[in-house]
């Protein structure tokens, strides 16, 4: 992968011409990943979501991908991976690379998502496989990803070899959706039905009418479990207080009862589609859900007498 590197970019050929596709990141550079290593049991691997727009770039042709090769021109990607490890990495080692995701603008096309999303795609297939050689040292651990970033768990967990699902605690696919055909095709993909239960995907999108989900994001989802209770049925769950959350069974959406401000960007979503907050209102459960599956993966692992190379439980 060296050669992606010896040049500030490189082209490819688009619908609309030819398009500058920055250089690739070098994931042996630790300039190409967000770190927090605080010694804990399991790793979070995390994928980041779209905090890039069409940009100009030096050759003066509009970018539709971020410059992940220099992290630092990318301070929306780091502020995100420095909130969500702020909110989720407690008792974990958390990590995050840089990658050439592509622009908010792009999604407004299947056509360009299709030509352009693999340039993502290849950058987070490398830094997973770099994270797994070099980091993991064979421990177990949480893969998650919002938006663009869960886009990319699901595709990581059509790939992913028995050997390394063994270790995943589970996925987390926040503000993304798995269809039907990715679910029957796949049999790493097993939905989450409770709190614990081990090596299963969760997967869930907030709105306040059914009407209001954007089809990006949630067309077509298969799988769904409300992050409040850990439910599956429809059974409703009181969140801060104030929101209401219910998973309906039918569409596979959280139906959000209870907020009447706009304080959310709707220039790509419609109002009542809640997925700036996927993270941010459940962080405390998805933290405490992510710790709870972490030690019964541990406690299975140590029964079984599988845990050769994993750090045990604290005492």
């Amino acid at each position: 992968m060296k050669h992606f590197l010896l040049a500030a970019a490189v082209l490819l050929t688009a619908c609309s011409g030819r398009v500058t596709v920055p250089a690739a990141p070098d994931y042996d550079s630790p300039a190409s990943w967000y770190t927090s290593l605080r010694g804990g049991e399991a790793d979070i691997f995390y994928i980041s979501s779209t905090e890039t727009l069409d940009h100009p770039g030096p050759d003066g042709r509009v970018l539709h991908f971020a410059e992940a090769a220099d992290s630092a021109a990318c301070p929306g990607i780091r502020m995100e991976m420095e909130g969500v490890d702020m909110r989720l990495g407690d008792h974990f080692d958390f990590y995050s690379p840089f990658y050439r995701q592509i622009t908010m603008e792009t999604y407004g096309s299947n056509e360009l998502i299709a030509k352009r999303f693999p340039v993502a795609m290849d950058d987070a297939r490398r830094a997973f496989d770099h994270y797994l050689k070099h980091f993991n040292r064979g421990r177990p651990f949480v893969l998650a990803g919002f938006s663009q970033g869960g886009q990319i768990v699901v595709e990581l967990l059509k790939e992913m070899p028995d050997s390394i699902a063994q270790r995943m605690v589970a996925a987390y696919v926040l503000g993304w959706k798995i269809t039907r055909e990715e679910l029957v095709g796949h049999p790493v993909i097993r939905p989450a039905q409770r709190s614990d239960d081990i090596g299963v995907t969760v997967c869930y999108n907030s709105v306040r009418r059914p009407e209001d989900a954007s089809v990006l994001v949630s067309g077509g989802n298969a799988v769904a479990i409300n992050p409040v209770n850990w439910r599956t049925d429809a059974t409703p769950a009181v969140m801060h207080d104030t929101l209401t959350v219910t998973l309906d069974p039918v569409t596979k959406l959280l139906i959000v009862d209870g907020y009447d401000r706009v304080d959310y960007d709707t220039s790509f979503f419609n109002e009542g589609c809640y997925h700036t907050f996927e993270i941010r209102w459940y962080s405390d459960m998805l933290r405490e859900n992510m710790e709870e599956r972490t030690r019964a993966w541990l406690e299975q692992n140590s029964e079984e007498g599988s845990g050769d190379g994993v750090i045990p439980a604290a005492a």
